[in-house]
C-alpha cells in the first residue's frame, strides 16, 4: 500500500503543477462543442414528440375581442390549440416579479400579473396568444397563419418617460400611470446640502439603450408529462434548474417535486433565460392534453419580440464636485423602462442595481438615486450581462469626465483625488455596500502603464497625419456581484473511480467544468480528469441559486471547499478504521490520509472504494456529502479600462485602435477562462456603445426585428485586447475569488463612448447618446461645426 500510496503522491503533484488554482486550463468542454457534438435543446427529439407554434399579437397594444381557431384546428395534422382562457381555465398562475422592492412611500412593487397568454388585451407585439400544436412544424406553422385574430387596436408608447405622463396609454389598470415601483435610495437632505455647497455641478442627460440578447441558441422546449404520477418534465436551456423548478411550480400550481428540468448545453443566456416564459407553461399544458412530447423553439425573429430584452433606462445624471475637485454626491434622477409586463428580477436593475454600483470605486460622500420604473408597450425587460452595474458605472464615468473638462481639470487627476485608497479598507461606501478589498490607485496607475497613456499625444500626431482625430479614455469600474445566497455542493465518489460534482450553477458558455475541476482537485487531490460536473437535471440539483450575478466561481467555489472539509473529516474517520488508529491522529494532505508521523496511510480514492465494497471497517459507509452553503457574500471586482479610437471626421466612422484593461478578480483560479470571460464583455459593451439599439417607431412597431437591421459586433469591431491583472483577494469566501463575467461590459461602454467624445472634442462634441453611430457622429460633427461658423 506504501509504494502504490507513494505513486499516487508523485501523481497528485505533478497534476497541481499542471491543474492546480492559478493554472490556465482549457475548458474540458471544448474538443465536445468545437467538434459539433454538444447536446442543445433543439438537438433532442422524444418519440412520438409533436410540434408547437406560438401565435403573437402583431399589435402593441389593443383589446383582444375575440381568438377564432375554428379553421386552424380543421387543417392537417393539427391535434390542438390553446388560448389566454383556456390557460385560466386551467388555474395556471400568472407572471410576477419575485423583487421585494418597495417605492419611497413604502408601498410594495405593483405587479402587473400577465396570464400565461394574453387574455382581454395584448400589450406589446409578440405578445403571445395561443399555441398551435400539430403533428409536424410545418403543419403548425401553417395552422398558426389561420388562427384569425379581432384585436381592436389602441393607442401604444414604448418610452418609459412619456408612459407616466397623464394622459398616456394605460397596460394595466391596476397600475396607476404605468408606475411600478417609484424607486429611491438615498438621504434627499443631505444630497440637496451637498450640491447646495458645491462649487460646481455636473449635469448630463443620459440615455442607456435597449438591446436584445441576441443568444446564440433560441429558446426551446419539450413537454413531457406522466399521468400516472402526475409528474411534468421540462427540457429547457436555463441559468439554474432548481430555481427554475421553483418558478414552474408557482405557475402550474403544483409542487416542485412534481417536476423534473433537464438543461444540456446552453448556447448562451447573458440573463435572458433564467426566468420562465409563457412558452413552456404552454408546452407542458399541451402534453398533458395530447398525452405525448411537444416541442417548440423559437426562431430568430421571434427571438428579438419574445426573449427578454436589456438596459433601458433615461437618466438626469447630477455631480457635485467642492472647488478642489473633491467628489461632494451624487445624483440620479430618471425612468427605467420594464416593458410589457414584470417577470423575474425586474425592475431591480433598473433600480436598486444603480443605487449599489454608483459609488464606483470613488470616495463619493453622498448619493441619490431616483427612478420610476414604468410599464411599456414593448418587449419584456430582463437582466442583461451586469444588470445594472455597467449602467450605474456608464453615468458615473460620463460625469466625472464630462466634470473635469468643465473645471479644466485633468481627467486622470480628477479620478485619482477621488479613488478610494487601500489602507482605507474595509471602506463602507455611500451606496450601504462594505468593500472588503481592492486597491484601485494600483489599478488605475497598471493600467496607464500597460496603455502607454504619457505616449498617446504622439500617436495623435500621427493620426492627425492620416486625417484621423484620435481620442483616448480612461475608465474605472466597480461592481457588486450577486446578493447574499447560498449554493449547492455534493461530491459523489463513483464506482468507476471518478468524482462527481454536483452544484446549482449551471455553465451557459462559461465553462465551469475545469475551474470546478481545479478547486476540487486542489482540496481533495483528486485527479482532473477524473472530476465529472452534474449542473442540468433537478432530480439530482435539489436546491440552489444558478448562474447570474457573476457569483459561480465564488459560490460554486465556496460549496466546494465546505464540501470538500466534510468529505476529509468523514474520510479521517473512514481511514482511521480502515488503518485502526485513531481519527485525530489521521492527516490529510495531497489526496492522502496518513497516520501521524508514519508512512502508513490510504489514497482517499482507494478508501472511497473500500467502503463502496463494504470494506470500512465499520466506518462511514461512503464519503459522499450534499452539503447546502450559509449565505455567500456579494464580492467587488473592479478595474480600469483604457480605449483610444480613431474617428474618421468625413465619415463619422469609428476605430478602435487600441484596448487594455487591469482587473482586480482576486484570485483567478483559471486566468486563461478569465480572459476570455472579459473579452466577450469587451465585444459586447461595444456593440452597446457604438452599434445596437432596439428601435420603436411612433405606433409602438418594432423596427429593428432582425439583423438586418439590427446591427451586432463583428470580429472587425473588436480590437486586439491586452489584459493584467492586478489582484486583492476577497476576504468574503474561503477562495478569495470575485466575479468576473460581466465586468468586461462595466469597463468597456463608459471606455469607448469617453474616448469618442474626447477625439470629437476638439471640435465643441461634448456629448452623443448611444449607440455612437457613424451617422450620429457624422451629424455631431456637422452640429459642431456650424455652432463654430456661426460663433
Amino acid at each position: 500500500m506504501q509504494d502504490h500510496l507513494s505513486a499516487r503522491s508523485i501523481e497528485n503533484a505533478i497534476a497541481a503543477q499542471k491543474y492546480g488554482i492559478g493554472q490556465p486550463v482549457p475548458r474540458k468542454e471544448d474538443d465536445t462543442l468545437v467538434r459539433g457534438k454538444g447536446n442543445y435543446t433543439d438537438d433532442l427529439n422524444l418519440p412520438g414528440q409533436a410540434h408547437a407554434v406560438i401565435v403573437r399579437s402583431t399589435h402593441p397594444h389593443g383589446v383582444l375581442k375575440s381568438v377564432d381557431i375554428t379553421e386552424a384546428k380543421a387543417m392537417p395534422g393539427v391535434l390542438g390549440i390553446w388560448t389566454g382562457e383556456d390557460m385560466v381555465a386551467a388555474g395556471y398562475g400568472n407572471f410576477v416579479s419575485r423583487m421585494p422592492l418597495k417605492s419611497k412611500d413604502g408601498s410594495p412593487l405593483l405587479q402587473s400579473n400577465k396570464p400565461i397568454l394574453a387574455v382581454g388585451k395584448v400589450r406589446f407585439v409578440g405578445d403571445p396568444i395561443a399555441i398551435v400544436v400539430a403533428e409536424t412544424l410545418a403543419q403548425a406553422k401553417d395552422a398558426a397563419e389561420a388562427v384569425s385574430l379581432d384585436i381592436e387596436p389602441l393607442p401604444a408608447v414604448t418610452r418609459a418617460s412619456e408612459a407616466i405622463k397623464p394622459g398616456a396609454p394605460q397596460l394595466y389598470d391596476s397600475v396607476p400611470n404605468n408606475m411600478v415601483l417609484d424607486f429611491h435610495y438615498g438621504d434627499t437632505a443631505k444630497v440637496d446640502e451637498a450640491f447646495a455647497k458645491a462649487a460646481h455641478v455636473t449635469k448630463l442627460d443620459l440615455e442607456n439603450t435597449r438591446v436584445v440578447v441576441a443568444a446564440m441558441e433560441p429558446r426551446s422546449g419539450i413537454g413531457v408529462y406522466d399521468p400516472k404520477r402526475d409528474f411534468y418534465t421540462l427540457h429547457v436551456p436555463t441559468q439554474g434548474v432548481a430555481g427554475n423548478r421553483v418558478l414552474l411550480a408557482t405557475l402550474l400550481k403544483v409542487k416542485a417535486d412534481q417536476i423534473r428540468i433537464l438543461t444540456g448545453n446552453v448556447g448562451g443566456s447573458f440573463g435572458m433565460k433564467s426566468v420562465n416564459y409563457p412558452e413552456y407553461t404552454c408546452l407542458l399544458h399541451a402534453a398533458k392534453q395530447l398525452g405525448r412530447p411537444v416541442k417548440w423553439t423559437d426562431e430568430r425573429s421571434g427571438s428579438f419580440l419574445s426573449d427578454s430584452h436589456g438596459r433601458a433606462s433615461e437618466v438626469h445624471a447630477e455631480l457635485a464636485l467642492d472647488k478642489d475637485g473633491n467628489f461632494l454626491a451624487v445624483r440620479i434622477t430618471g425612468y427605467g423602462n420594464v416593458g410589457g409586463y414584470l417577470a423575474g428580477v425586474m425592475p431591480s436593475p433598473l433600480s436598486l442595481g444603480i443605487a449599489k454600483n454608483i459609488a464606483s470605486v470613488y470616495k463619493t460622500q453622498q448619493i441619490e438615486v431616483s427612478i420610476k420604473c414604468v410599464l411599456t408597450n414593448t418587449s419584456v425587460m430582463g437582466a442583461y450581462r451586469g444588470a445594472g452595474r455597467p449602467e450605474a458605472n456608464y453615468f458615473m464615468e460620463r460625469l466625472i469626465e464630462r466634470a473635469a473638462d468643465e473645471m479644466g481639470i485633468d481627467r486622470i487627476a480628477l479620478r485619482k483625488k477621488n479613488l478610494i485608497k487601500s489602507a482605507q479598507m474595509p471602506f463602507m461606501a455611500s451606496s450601504g455596500m462594505q468593500y472588503d478589498s481592492g486597491d484601485f490607485p494600483a489599478v488605475m496607475a497598471n493600467a496607464l502603464k500597460t496603455a502607454d497613456y504619457p505616449g498617446f499625444a504622439k500617436r495623435k500626431k500621427e493620426s492627425r497625419k492620416a486625417g484621423k482625430l484620435r481620442g483616448i479614455a480612461v475608465g474605472a469600474y466597480l461592481e457588486v456581484t450577486a446578493p447574499p445566497s447560498k449554493e449547492l455542493g455534493k461530491i459523489v465518489f463513483d464506482k468507476d473511480g471518478g468524482v462527481t460534482f454536483i452544484t446549482g450553477t449551471l455553465d451557459y458558455g462559461q465553462g465551469h467544468a475545469s475551474p470546478y475541476s481545479q478547486v476540487l482537485s486542489d482540496r481533495l487531490g483528486v485527479p482532473f480528469d477524473k472530476i465529472r460536473l452534474v449542473q442540468g437535471d433537478s432530480d439530482i440539483v435539489h436546491s440552489g441559486n444558478g448562474t447570474g450575478g457573476s457569483r459561480s466561481i465564488t459560490a460554486s467555489g465556496q460549496a466546494i471547499v465546505e464540501a470538500s472539509n466534510l468529505v476529509i473529516e468523514k474520510g479521517k474517520e473512514a481511514a482511521a478504521h480502515v488503518l485502526e488508529a485513531s481519527s485525530a491522529d489521521i492527516e490529510f494532505a495531497g489526496g492522502q490520509f496518513r497516520i501521524a508521523g508514519t508512512d502508513r496511510g490510504i489514497n482517499i480514492l482507494d478508501l472511497a472504494k473500500m467502503l463502496q465494497e463494504g470494506k470500512g471497517n465499520g466506518g462511514p459507509a461512503s464519503l459522499d456529502v450534499d452539503h447546502m452553503t450559509s449565505d455567500v457574500q456579494a464580492t467587488f471586482p473592479n478595474g480600469c479600462h483604457v480605449a483610444e479610437v480613431e474617428v474618421d471626421p468625413e465619415t463619422g466612422t469609428i476605430a478602435i485602435v487600441k484596448y487594455t484593461g487591469v482587473n482586480d478578480f482576486g484570485v483567478e483560479v483559471n486566468p486563461l477562462m478569465v480572459a476570455g470571460q472579459v473579452h466577450g464583455g469587451v465585444a459586447q459593451g461595444i456593440g452597446q456603445a457604438l452599434m445596437e439599439c432596439v428601435s420603436y417607431d411612433g405606433d409602438g412597431q418594432p423596427i429593428t426585428g432582425s439583423f438586418m437591421d439590427y446591427a451586432m459586433p463583428r470580429a472587425g469591431d473588436v480590437p486586439s485586447i491586452t489584459l493584467d491583472s492586478h489582484p486583492s483577494p476577497a476576504t468574503s469566501n474561503p477562495l478569495g475569488t470575485k466575479g468576473c463575467g460581466e465586468a468586461g461590459c462595466a469597463g468597456s461602454l463608459s471606455t469607448v463612448v469617453n474616448a469618442v467624445i474626447n477625439a470629437l472634442s476638439e471640435l465643441g462634441v461634448e456629448h452623443i447618446d448611444m449607440p455612437l453611430t457613424p451617422e450620429r457622429v457624422w451629424t455631431a460633427i456637422q452640429q459642431a461645426k456650424q455652432s463654430t461658423k456661426a460663433a
